[in-house]
């Protein structure tokens, strides 16, 4: 009687890890990260994205990625970008990127502080002693000329029970402020305050800015 052939057998399958391959599900997670990144890329000034010196291909892709605004569009141009980002080095774009949201975040911090003394300021003439305590180099003079004028614009205005939210004086205090802070310079000038700070509202950290 002929023997029956033994059923072939496959060999058992080996993890794509094991192997030392990445597996479909991990690429997939670096896929997305990179197009984060593309997208994190895209939203820097152009004076500090320059200065990384990317690729043409991919600067163009980037710059295209922050032009287009349909849904659609964006999801073609991101998946464009994360393509060319693979070619790159991601970790020195990551750490640039980093660097750009800690300017953003010590920044706001720094115009929530100088909103704070002008409050305080306006409220107390007993401040003037504490602030140039921490900020020798501040303009007493100027300082206090500046606080009399924005006292005497709220008062103009008949604002019970707020601060002083228009005029020039307002905005001129809150730019000496931050020159004293800064050491004798200040960034931005008196027509350059956001609205939120020249409004006497509070900033946020967590607030996107783009600084050159």
């Amino acid at each position: 009687m002929p023997r029956r052939a033994a059923p072939s057998r496959q060999p058992p399958s080996v993890p794509d890890e094991a192997l030392g391959r990445a597996s479909k599900s991990q690429l997939k997670r670096d896929a997305t990260q990179l197009q984060k990144l593309g997208v994190e890329l895209a939203a820097m000034p152009a004076s500090r994205l320059a200065a990384l010196n990317l690729p043409a291909s991919l600067a163009d892709a980037l710059a295209e990625l922050e032009r287009t605004r349909s849904h659609e569009g964006r999801r073609r141009q991101l998946q464009f970008v994360g393509k060319l980002m693979r070619q790159v080095d991601a970790q020195p774009l990551q750490e640039a990127v980093a660097l750009w949201k800690l300017g953003g975040a010590v920044d706001a911090l720094q115009l929530h502080e100088a909103e704070l003394w002008r409050e305080r300021l306006l409220a107390d003439d007993n401040v003037f002693t504490d602030f140039a305590a921490r900020f020798p180099l501040v303009d007493l003079q100027q300082l206090r000329a500046l606080v009399r004028q924005a006292r005497a614009q709220a008062k103009a205005e008949d604002l019970p029970g707020q601060a002083p939210r228009q005029g020039r004086a307002f905005r001129e205090l809150f730019r000496s402020l931050r020159a004293a802070m800064h050491g004798g310079s200040a960034s931005p000038g008196p027509d350059d305050i956001p609205d939120e700070a020249s409004d006497g509202q509070h900033l946020h950290v967590n607030r996107s800015l783009a600084h050159e």
